[in-house]
């Protein structure tokens, strides 16, 4: 997602896009059918991941009210990989084609609209997502997430350079999902899904501001140092036993 939303920044054409974009512009590749059949391997196992996370705790991140977000959180992203699963297959089978997000998301939004409550519920929703956002800004500006990287084991190159990417990786997560979830929460207080975007939304709406290309441009590198910290994390996380 970062790589596709560093070429619209530059100019080079494409449009931005999320994790179902992404894929589809995996599969087109040569060889992308194979690359996708390694990505829904490592998908099912991101996905157990969160469920794992959510459940064993190997994290330690305990049963305090932070504790719990966090371990809801996982279990979200849980299922948010795992729904990729069966489009990824059906793409390389030739039976489907994946998109980006922001018109299901507007979709489901209009349909929690038309409840009882449902804009009170919507609002919540996007509450939730910028206080997500603001938590992984939060993780950023501290570096708090250090505590989960096996320091002894590293080098201080590698200490430094983990913390920086990390750091930048979780900045721009940060700002990303929270304006996802300030266009939730406007869609509750207006009672218009089309408010609604997803992260292909989101990272297109920088680029209608001023300076937008600089904004997405830093953004969608943010996403990239993200990817990079994760592979820094599945060599260094701590775990407990």
């Amino acid at each position: 997602v970062g790589v596709l939303a560093v070429r619209v920044a530059l100019g080079d054409g494409g449009q931005t896009t999320d994790k179902n974009g992404a894929i589809t512009a995996i599969g087109s590749q040569p060889f992308g059918k194979f690359l996708l059949a390694l990505i829904v391997i490592g998908l099912i196992g991101y996905s157990l991941w969160g469920f794992v996370r959510a459940i064993l705790d190997p994290l330690n991140r305990g049963t305090d009210p932070k504790g719990i977000a966090q371990r809801i959180g996982y279990a979200v992203s849980g299922l948010s990989y795992g729904a990729l699963v069966i489009p990824t297959v059906r793409f390389i089978m030739g039976t489907s084609s994946t998109g980006g997000s922001s018109g299901a998301s507007q979709d489901l939004t209009a349909k929690l609209l038309s409840q009882p409550f449902g804009p009170w519920l919507v609002g919540l929703l996007g509450l939730i997502g910028m206080g997500g956002g603001v938590g992984q800004l939060f993780q950023a500006f501290t570096a708090d997430f250090k505590k989960d990287l096996k320091f002894r084991d590293m080098s201080s190159d590698e200490q430094k350079w983990a913390i920086r990417v990390g750091k930048f990786g979780m900045a721009a997560r940060g700002i990303v999902f929270a304006m996802m979830g300030f266009f939730i929460l406007q869609a509750a207080l207006h009672k218009d899904p089309g408010n609604v975007k997803g992260l292909d939304g989101a990272l297109q709406t920088l680029v209608h501001q001023p300076y937008g290309p600089w904004l997405l441009g830093i953004v969608a590198l943010g996403l990239v140092s993200f990817g990079v910290y994760s592979l820094l994390c599945a060599k260094w996380i701590r775990l407990s036993r």
